[in-house]
């Protein structure tokens, strides 16, 4: 590092403010008023190594150049140790199409995704190692889901937005993909990629090297004619094929959306695949295809995430109750809201009309992050009752079905109960602010939550973690009215996120986390 210098653009001449310059001398140096690159490294994923620190010394007269080589230790969890894999260190000479080899660099290199050693992927089961034979194989994340004749399609562009069929699905990955197929109406019951055939055909090995078949099922089928219009169709048992009818291509696969469900041991156990199919005429030479895969664990439900493993900022804040029984099963923990179809956080949404009692039901999700106040007025009159007017205030503040749960992280799965923070409760109550009435009654006129987080991690990529949520009900007394008269009350809602992280002290080093994992290509291309 001492020998490099990025700022050194002039052969033979001094670069202006650049201190790790060879040809400047130490009258150049005094001209200096800041050194452009203070600090050359080399790569930054190592856990340890040197780095050339540049400095000026103004103090002096003339100013002097200060140069430092001192050992730079990395603060994140997860660094390279040794660069063992040499061939990294430099890019190979690429190898140049020409007319004899165009062929063969397109079929390496022209998909979506390719291997650096694509003999490795050798897709006959058949042929076992005899040192395998005991071994016990699983999916893991990314692996392609490999089916009888090859791995599961999941046709993508490459150069172009041309369809290509040779990108795997991967497993655990969700992808959505659009590509443009080349079509015609004469040749449309010959061209496989536009059939159903072609995307359920094949089945898929339950796990890897298996001779174990899970075959893909035909979830629904909806068909789209000519100007856009979709309908379902009730029955999913008949193979609908491409067929030519009054000049119309009919049933050309324009969607597929496979769903795959697995076990927590990495084997698929259900394959499914929704098809939406339509007509091209004579006139359309290609026609455009969407196609997604999305996974789910058995016997669990998909819940939107808010982070991975922190929260993100402007995403909802995961919530749940516990269920009747606890603690027994403790699997059913965080059951989801009834109320809430993607248990979040809510609070009350201001309507146009601040109207409270037309805002009933009316509910915002609570984004982390974000600092929000809602509120609404509320007419009370003499005939109201304390009682059922303390309930509906309640229930327009805090919902149908408040909490007692938050997420601490945006990934927290319920089975996971150290990951769930409980909700507080606490209730004040303000000053008297009317005293025309005889008797006294005690309503809720504000809701204020409180979310205290961290920053949980390494310090290179902190993860937001909340720790504690405080639900404050303020109450006001009122007095009952005189017959005929009316008031008008402002009821509010409001949220506050408050920042518990300490500042980072200099030289600090986060301890790492018993659940972090890395990327899998966070190596590449290190061995």
């Amino acid at each position: 590092v001492a020998q490099l210098c990025v700022c050194d653009l002039s052969v033979a001449q001094c670069d202006v403010n650049c201190c790790c310059d060879p040809d400047c001398s130490a009258a150049d140096f005094s001209l200096f008023t800041t050194c452009s690159v203070p600090i050359v490294t080399g790569d930054s994923r190592l856990c340890s190594q040197k780095a050339a620190v540049y400095s000026l010394d103004v103090e002096v007269n003339p100013p002097e150049r200060i140069f430092k080589l001192i050992d730079q230790v990395n603060p994140s969890v997860f660094c390279i140790y040794a660069t063992n894999y040499k061939k990294a260190l430099s890019f190979s000479s690429p190898e140049m199409p020409t007319p004899e080899n165009f062929d063969q660099l397109l079929k390496r290199f022209g998909s979506a995704t390719f291997s650096a050693e694509p003999d490795s992927w050798n897709m006959n089961t058949d042929a076992q190692n005899p040192s395998d034979a005991n071994k016990t194989y699983r999916y893991e994340y990314g692996v392609p889901i490999q089916t009888a004749d090859a791995f599961l399609r999941l046709p993508s562009p490459v150069v172009s937005s041309w369809c290509s069929d040779a990108n795997p699905a991967g497993f655990l990955v969700n992808q959505a993909t659009k590509c443009t197929r080349s079509v015609s109406v004469e040749e449309c019951g010959n061209i496989q990629a536009v059939s159903m055939l072609f995307y359920i055909n094949s089945s898929i090995l339950a796990v890897p090297k298996s001779s174990q078949m899970v075959n893909i099922t035909v979830q629904s089928i909806v068909v789209q004619s000519l100007n856009g219009m979709r309908t379902l169709l009730n029955g999913t048992d008949v193979l609908r094929l491409p067929v030519i009818l009054d000049e119309l291509c009919i049933n050309v696969v324009l969607g597929v959306s496979y769903h795959i469900t697995y076990t927590d041991a990495g084997e698929i156990i259900e394959a499914a695949a929704s098809f939406v199919l339509g007509a091209i005429n004579q006139e359309a030479l290609s026609v455009q295809q969407s196609f997604e895969i999305s996974f789910t664990q058995v016997n669990t439900k998909p819940v939107p995430l808010s982070g991975n493993p922190g929260y993100v900022v402007g995403l909802p804040v995961r919530a749940g109750f516990r269920p009747q029984g606890y603690p027994f099963p403790v699997e059913f923990l965080f059951a989801a809201l009834s109320t809430n179809k993607y248990s979040q956080l809510t609070i009350l949404q201001s309507t146009s009309s601040q109207d409270c009692l037309a805002a009933q039901g009316a509910r915002t999700p609570i984004l982390f992050g974000y600092n929000m106040i809602s509120g609404c007025k509320l007419r009370i009159t003499a005939a109201m009752e304390c009682q059922p007017l303390t309930q509906t205030l309640l229930d327009l503040l805090k919902g149908q079905s408040f909490p007692e749960y938050v997420a601490s992280f945006g990934n927290s799965q319920a089975q996971d109960v150290l990951d769930w923070v409980p909700i507080t409760h606490l209730q004040v109550s303000e000053q008297r602010i009317y005293n025309t009435f005889q008797s006294l009654c005690q309503i809720p006129v504000s809701l204020e939550i409180e979310v205290k987080w961290t920053k949980y991690g390494s310090l290179v990529n902190p993860q937001a973690r909340i720790v504690n949520v405080t639900a404050t009900i303020a109450t006001t007394t009122l007095k009952q009215l005189p017959s005929g008269r009316e008031r008008t009350i402002p009821v509010r809602s409001s949220v506050v996120f408050t920042d518990l992280s300490p500042p980072a002290e200099p030289g600090y080093r986060a301890w790492p986390t018993i659940n972090a994992k890395l990327p899998f290509d966070f190596f590449f291309p290190f061995v």
